[in-house]
């Protein structure tokens, strides 16, 4: 990627592409499973995992209960800080743009729900843990690799400052 546009090239993609599949795995739900229903798609593994259609007016993994307007709130500063520090990226950091666009969409697709419905539409239930959706899921991964990619070059860094030192 070369060029002021070029992080745009993957970051807005990879949103847009999290946006879709978020916002089509909701629809579909909405339309097949009625409310605090299940569906079991693969029934060997209905002990590990089914889908199950409630909403969540809390954040990811039903954090903060009717924190509705300040996760509102939240959200819309989220997504403008991404494009704005997105701004300030060299084109080169393509894994930070990609954990960006994770983020992004996720963010997006559950303002969305927010915006429409008041709650977010989760679905994705493996009992052990809260149900998600595709949003939740892509937030989660696109913060996790961000992290990731940020204790990675301060150990690279702090390598480096002691081989200079030496």
């Amino acid at each position: 990627m070369t060029g002021r546009q070029g992080k745009w090239l993957l970051l807005l993609p990879v949103a847009a592409l999290v946006l879709i599949l978020d916002q089509l795995s909701k629809s579909w739900v909405l339309r097949n499973i009625p409310l605090y229903e299940t569906w079991v798609p693969i029934p060997a593994l209905a002990r590990v995992f089914v889908f199950r259609h409630v909403t969540n007016t809390g954040a990811a993994f039903g954090l903060f209960p009717n924190g509705g307007a300040i996760l509102l709130a939240i959200a819309v500063v989220v997504i403008v800080a991404i494009v704005v520090y997105t701004r300030y990226l060299p084109t080169e950091r393509w894994l930070v743009l990609l954990s960006l666009g994770l983020q992004l969409g996720g963010a997006l697709g559950n303002l969305i729900d927010r915006l429409r419905f008041g709650h977010v539409v989760d679905f994705i239930d493996f009992h052990f843990w809260p149900t998600f959706n595709v949003a939740d899921m892509s937030l989660v991964t696109g913060v996790a690799l961000l992290a990731l990619l940020m204790l990675t070059e301060k150990r690279e860094r702090q390598a480096q400052e002691t081989a200079e030192g030496q």
